[in-house]
Parts: structure tokens; sequence; C-alpha cells
């Protein structure tokens, strides 16, 4: 029988890789839970039995300890000078009253329930020692210890899964009994001792076998340990709980252990459900002298604080796996999709290329192994192909307009031939006003320096005696700076990235506001509404003039993009460091909402003598980038749509048009190229003789 790939997996090969690398996962991870959880279920029952088998062997050798004490006990009184003379004495021994007191003395010092001189049973004389375990009809215990019958009879309890009986009390006594012989110094027998501890609702004795199996703080998780003296399968002295203070005394084993223990003779190690509740549970056989199983010994610890570790632990393993299992799977997604993504990029360009978009390619690819090689090579590949593609097509067109071109390519001849001639004029023109600025600055400049200088002779010759005509001396000195300037406006113009102007620091919101004033009437003209957002903090090291030379033309400009009205915006705001996020300076921006820059207005906008209007000579924006560069500024032109989410308009506020921006620096940084040309430092002053 052949397996048949699935088809959403046979389609794709990204469901065959995340197949590949999910379906290990899926299978081999939750098995290893099941084996781990079977192998930990075995391996914390195996410790708990452990513990159980522990706990009984320390209960019974407590249980053992305490029939050899009550023995050797025993034997001592039995064996004793007092007891012998007592009963050779001339008064009978159970009218001896000083005799009586003596072995009631030596029971409380024995912890006994009795020790009582019998003279109608004769044992030998070589009777073993021993106490054993016995069970007593309540006639014998009548006249043994006849104050103890209140504790032997004992109603039974209806118990859960307890062997069947139509019996309704026990009125037997399971006793610890150690009957010796009383000998004279002839080794005859004088009398019989019994001496013996009832088990039966002995609470001092199984209380004190649960404190030294179970003390305080052995058992964790908040487990009891409780223990138990069985008569046949009857709870006869235990610290089982049957209600909240009440014992279970009275109560049966199961019949299932019943069977175990009593019937075979075996120790059951396992889970029990005692009373009420399921406990972990060890019970062994008690033996009487004629090694009769007439009862069990118990001990055990409440299951369920460890069952709930156990299912704590278990649910923990699985948390883990299923942790390992999901980043296993995440690495393994992440990994298979470095190679189906780059299959799925280079499947996608192949369809978008078959239907029509010659232009589309698999772009750059994260993988530097087999596939991303591959996917270069497709791109390649596909340019080389839409190459040939465009020559053929090109040289098709070619071949079928040749004639018509041929004639074509005479006039746009002419027409170019005519352009570029335009454009030498132009551009010997200006170099020729270019050249006569500079000569006319320098020749001017030196008869400028004289008159100054004569100026000054005059004025410090004359003295007070000047005083007259102190103000045609003033008029003379505004006239000289006057003529100064205008050499240094002949020389930027020749020269404009040579040449600085007065340098001071400005507030950019107040020089934006005095130059919105300039061009009111465009504003009014052309129905421009005009929005203000003053945000710098910062003031800017520039020349007055020059700057708010700069503003106007673009403000002007920016009117003009919207012949038809619309909303001009000025801005300014601090321009902050890229890395230290302080102020370094100013921003202006002036905002329009005309047809925007393409990108090939983009790529000419700041070259000599490139214009969009039929009636501009190229330079304005030129020349302002050379006055903005020149403090070390800059002058950059982006559309609004393409504007730094940061710097965008609120939502709702239109995103057609241009930003021109200025960037200005606190202080200044004036090439040296520009110094050159200062006296004293002073930007804007020329040296004489240039």
């Amino acid at each position: 029988m052949r397996w048949h790939t699935p088809a959403w997996i046979a389609r794709s090969v990204r469901n065959k890789l995340l197949a590949m690398a999910l379906l290990p996962l899926a299978m081999v991870l939750p098995l290893l839970v099941l084996v781990l959880m079977l192998w930990s279920s075995l391996a914390y029952d195996r410790l708990l039995i452990t513990k159980i088998r522990s706990d009984l062997a320390v209960a019974s050798g407590y249980f053992e300890q305490t029939r050899n004490e009550v023995g050797s006990g025993t034997l001592g009184v039995a064996s004793s000078y007092k007891l012998q003379a007592g009963l050779l004495g001339p008064v009978p021994a159970l009218q001896n009253r000083d005799l009586m007191r003596w072995l009631d003395q030596e029971k409380q010092r024995l912890a006994l329930d009795f020790l009582v001189l019998d003279f109608e049973t004769r044992l030998s004389a070589d009777t073993p020692p021993a106490a054993q375990l016995q069970l007593l009809a309540p006639s014998v215990l009548q006249r043994l210890a006849p104050h103890t019958l209140s504790r032997t009879r004992i109603a039974l309890v209806p118990t859960r899964n307890a062997a069947p009986t139509e019996r309704q009390h026990e009125d037997r006594a399971m006793v610890m009994l150690a009957s010796l012989p009383v000998l004279n110094e002839a080794g005859e027998v004088l009398a019989t001792l019994h001496g013996g501890l009832m088990l039966n609702q002995n609470l001092d004795f199984i209380d004190h076998i649960n404190r030294i199996v179970y003390p305080e703080g052995s058992l964790p998780f908040g487990s009891q340990g409780t223990a138990t003296l069985f008569l046949d399968d009857v709870r006869i002295t235990t610290n089982v709980r049957l209600f909240q203070n009440e014992r279970a005394i009275g109560t049966r084993v199961s019949e299932t252990v019943r069977n175990t223990v009593l019937r075979d003779g075996n120790t059951w190690l396992d889970r029990a459900f005692v009373v009420d509740d399921w406990y972990v549970s060890a019970y062994q056989p008690l033996l009487d002298a004629q090694g009769q199983r007439i009862g069990m010994l118990y001990v055990g610890f409440l299951e369920q604080p460890f069952r709930w570790v156990r299912y704590g632990m278990l649910a923990a393993i699985v948390v883990i796996f299923l942790l390992v299992m999901a980043l296993a799977a995440l690495f393994s997604v992440r990994w298979a999709r470095s190679i189906f993504h780059p299959v799925q990029q280079m499947n996608q360009t192949m369809v978008l290329v078959e239907s029509g978009l010659s232009d589309a390619r698999v772009g750059p690819v994260k993988a530097r192994d087999e596939l991303g090689a591959l996917a270069n090579h497709l791109d390649e590949l596909l340019d080389v192909i839409e190459d040939k593609t465009q020559s053929l097509r090109r040289w098709g067109e070619e071949l079928d307009a040749k004639v018509a071109e041929r004639t074509r390519d005479l006039e746009l001849s002419n027409q170019s031939l005519q352009q570029t001639q335009q454009q030498l004029v132009k551009s010997e023109k200006l170099a020729a006003v270019g050249q006569l600025t500079a000569s006319i600055a320098h020749e001017i400049n030196n008869p400028i320096a004289v008159i100054q200088g004569n100026l000054d002779l005059l004025r410090e010759t004359l003295g007070a005696a000047a005083d007259p005509v102190r103000p045609e001396l003033k008029l003379m000195d505004e006239q000289v700076e006057r003529m100064r300037l205008i050499v240094t406006q002949l020389l930027q113009y020749a020269r404009p990235t040579e040449y600085a102007g007065y340098v001071v620091a400005l507030d950019v919101n107040q020089l934006v506001a005095d130059s919105l004033v300039l061009v009111a009437h465009l504003v009014q003209q052309r129905r421009v509404q005009v929005a203000t957002q003053w945000g710098a903090t910062q003031a800017v090291g520039c020349n007055r003039q020059e700057l708010q030379q700069v503003v106007i033309n673009l403000m002007i400009n920016a009117i003009q993009a919207m012949p038809q009205g619309g909303r001009l915006t000025l801005r300014t705001r601090d321009w902050l460091d890229s890395e230290t996020a302080t102020p370094q300076g100013a921003i202006i921006e002036v905002l329009d909402e005309g047809p925007g820059l393409s990108d090939a207005v983009s790529a000419r906008l700041f070259t000599p003598f490139f214009t969009t209007k039929n009636d501009g000579n190229g330079l304005g924006l030129w020349i302002s980038l050379g006055l903005v560069e020149r403090y070390g500024g800059r002058l950059e032109a982006v559309n609004r749509a393409d504007m730094e989410p940061t710097q965008r308009e609120p939502q709702g506020e239109p995103q057609q048009g241009a930003c021109f921006r200025v960037l200005l620096l606190t202080e200044p940084q004036i090439p040296d190229e520009a110094r050159a040309g200062t006296r004293d430092g002073r930007p804007g002053q020329l040296a004489s003789g240039n």
C-alpha cells in the first residue's frame, strides 16, 4: 500500500518544510513526555513503597521491643527475692497487703495493665521467659484483670469495602502476655505470675508508635501519618479519625487487604482505602504463641498531598516539554522560512514577469546560501533579458522609423545647436560678468580706501572744528560704507562662496516674520493664506540681509507655485544633534501646496540657470544655497508627502506640495577661503588692494 502525500503538502515547498520540521517534534516529544511520565510515576510509587516499608520496620521494631520489655519486666518480678519471701511468709500472699501493694507498684513501673499471681495454673520451671500475643476471652480476662473488661467490648462500625460479617461486637482482648513460674530456692513452683499489656483501646501505646514512626515535620506537603492495631480485621486501637475528634475504633479493614494479610500471610505495601481516604499503607500480620494470624499492625500516611505533588511534577514536565516544543517549533519555522521565503520570492517574481511586469525583481535576500545566490542570479538574468528585450524593441522601432527620424534628427540637431549656442553665450556672459564684477571691485576698492583714509585724517586734523560739518562727514561715511556693500555684493555675485557678510545672532522667528511683511503684496495678490508655527528657541549666527534674502526668495518661489491660491506655511524649530539630541541651531521651513517636485526637477533644483518659470534666470536657489553653505548651513527641498512622520502636519492637513528647509548653526562655520577676503577677522570688511 502506497502512502500518498496530502495535497496541502504537495502543493507548497513551505508546507513540506514545515511538515519536515514539525512532524518529528509533534511525534517524538509527546512520546518522550509519555515515557517520562510513566517512568516518573513508577519511580515515585517505588519511592513511596520504600518509605512505607521503612515506616513499617520502625513500628514493628518498637512493637517487638515492647513485647520483650513485658517479658523481661515480668521475669524480673517473678525472680525477685521479695516476691519469694512474700509467698513463703506466714501470711497468705493474696492477703499480704504489703506484697499486693508492691506488685501494684511494679505494675505501674513496668507500665503494665495487670501483674497478678495465679495459684491455680502451674507452669513448668523451664517455661521460656518471653511475652507472647494472646487472644483472651472475657472470662479469662475477668479472672486476670477485671478492671480492663470495659475496653474489650467494641461495637463494629459498618465500613465500606470490608468483608461481609454478621458480628455486631468484638469482645475478645489482644494482650501481650508473659506467664512465668515463681520458684523457691529449691526450684519448686510456688505460683504463676501473669504480666500483661492489653492492646484494646490502648491509645497511649498506638500514639507512641505514631510519634516514633512519624515525628513532627517528618512528612512533607501536609500529609498525616497514622498507626493501627487490628484484632482480626477490626481496629481495636488507632489514631485514624472517623470524624473530627472520634477515633475509628470498630471500623474494619477492606476485604482485599484482609485476604492478603490474614488469609495469605503476606505483608501489604501499597495504597489502600482507610476509613474515608486513600493512604499509602503497610499491613503486617501479628502471630500468637501458636503461630496463628490473629491481627495486624498498620502504619500509613495520607496519599493525597503526595498525589498532588505527583500531578504537579507531571504538569511541570508537560509544561516544560510544551515550552521546549514551542521553542523548537518556533526556531524550526524560522529556519524553514529562511529556505522557503527566497523560493516564494522567486516564484512571485516569475509570476509578475509572466503577467507583464518586466521590471519585477526578487530584490535583496537575507539568505547567504545557495538559495540566496540563486535569487541574485535570477535577478541578474532578468536584468539581462530586460536589457536585451529593450534593445531589440529599440532597434526595431529605429528601423521602422529610420527615414522619418533622419529628417527629424536634422531639425533636432539645428534646435540643439541653437540651444547649445544660447547656453554657451549665457555661460560666457556669466563668466564675463564675474570677471567684470571682480575687476570693478578690485579697481573701486582702492579709491574707497583712499576716501575713507582721508575722511579719517580730516576728522582727526580738524578735531572740534569739524563739528559744524559732522553730519556731512557722517553722510560721507555712510556712502563709503554703501559703496563697500555694493562692492561686496558684486563680489558675492561673482564668487558667492568666498565672501561672508556681517555675522550676528539672529532670532529666526522674528526674521521670518519681518520677511513675511516684505512679500505681503504677493500674498494678497495671489490670495494665499499664511500659517505660522514658531518653535525655534535657538539664535543662529548669520548675516541678517543675506538670510532675509534667502527666506524672501523661498517665500516668493512658494507663492508662485500656487497661482490659484493656497496655504503658505512658515515653521521654525530647533536643529537637534542626531546623537546627543542637544540643540545646535535652528531650522526654517517654507511649505506650499503646489504641485510638488518631480524627480527630474529635484535632481537639478540647485544647479545654476535651471528654472521651471518662463521669466526666471535660474540663479535664485543657486545663490541662496551658496549664501547658506558659507555659514556651515544646509538648504534642502523635499515633497511634503516624503517628509518624515515626525515632521508631517497633523492628520487631515494637506500633504501636497513642497517643503524648503534652511538649517543654520548657532555658531557659524565660515570656510577659510571666505575669511581670506576679510580684514581684522571681521567678515564683510574687504581688504584693500583686492
